[in-house]
């Protein structure tokens, strides 16, 4: 009987602080991160931009117990995935930039004698610099280590209905029993440097169409909203990066009601859990905000194993 495997891909993040160094060094060696032809010039700059920034997120972190809460989060969603689809099928998982990397996932599933792995990159919309990274890094492992099993790949899943509807629920969670209309919903992307996206990635595209597919849902549901809106965050560096800020949408609204609804993650981290939840809630507060609430991820939450297991069968 032919045996089956579901990796699930993120990007990861420090377990401890001694990691966040390398989590930075990690990233900004990607050449999908840093699209620069050389490899020697990229690997200065990346050192030059860990140095430059590791104190300072080794400092967020703390704030946030220590660590980023994806791995915990991932392992939960793993667990959870395995009960729905049975014994029958391995689901495991595996991290770009931070421990779990793809070849302790890749090493398990040869002692498994795999035939074929399903590769899910826990990124809704598709971007270089996400779903093509972490298919590339767990492709060219797998190559390395000698595996042959076939591997399937799905590129995004911001289309799928089961997905959305978590959306709609974490969205009915943090309205509570307020009336929508008294709130403007922001759906947050992380933001891209204009140039990647210049250079032909479709992120921007899919995040638009995201918006509009959730939009149409909300209204099927009733969820009025006072207005809809879709906003970037992370900028660093002096380049052009997509727009407008959150700060910028934030100041536009000012002084009602907001929800955040993070768009282009589904696994909390710190740019949820710190970023989004400490640093904007107290540019909201000087801005005279009466509510700024802020959705959570979809983690391990029954619907998101759901559409995972129907995204995983869809592809067999």
């Amino acid at each position: 009987m032919k045996k089956e495997a579901i990796v699930l891909l993120n990007m990861g993040g420090p377990n401890n602080l001694d990691e966040v160094e390398v989590f930075l060094k990690n990233m900004f060696n990607d050449k999908n991160i840093l699209t620069f032809k050389s490899d020697f010039l990229r690997s200065i700059l990346a050192n030059l931009i860990t140095f430059s920034r590791a104190e300072k997120s080794q400092g967020i972190y703390r704030e946030i117990g220590g660590s980023s809460p994806i791995v915990s989060h991932t392992r939960n969603l793993v667990e959870r995935l395995q009960s729905r689809v049975g014994n029958g099928v391995v689901v495991d998982f595996a991290m770009r930039y931070t421990p779990p990397y793809a070849e302790e996932a890749i090493e398990r599933l040869n002692r498994e004698e795999i035939d074929r792995i399903y590769l899910i990159p826990l990124y809704p919309q598709y971007s270089t610099t996400t779903t093509k990274s972490s298919l590339e890094d767990f492709e060219e492992v797998y190559l390395e280590f000698g595996g042959d099993a076939i591997l399937s790949e799905i590129k995004h899943f911001f289309q799928n209905q089961t997905f959305n509807r978590a959306i709609i629920e974490r969205i009915k969670e943090a309205v509570g029993d307020d009336p929508c209309s008294e709130f403007d919903i922001i759906f947050l992307a992380h933001g891209l440097p204009q140039k990647i996206i210049d250079n032909g990635d479709v992120y921007e595209q899919h995040i638009n169409r995201h918006v509009e597919i959730l939009s149409n849902l909300l209204k099927d549901e009733g969820m009025d909203f006072h207005e809809i809106h879709l906003a970037y965050q992370s900028k660093v560096g002096p380049m052009k990066w997509l727009k407008p800020s959150l700060e910028e949408k934030l100041e536009y609204i000012r002084n009602r009601g907001v929800i955040i609804y993070p768009i282009s993650f589904t696994i909390d981290n710190s740019e949820t859990d710190y970023e989004l939840d400490i640093e904007y809630r107290e540019l909201a507060h000087e801005f005279g905000f009466k509510h700024y609430r802020v959705c959570r991820c979809l983690n391990d939450s029954d619907i998101f194993v759901d559409a995972l297991a129907e995204i995983y069968h869809k592809m067999q």
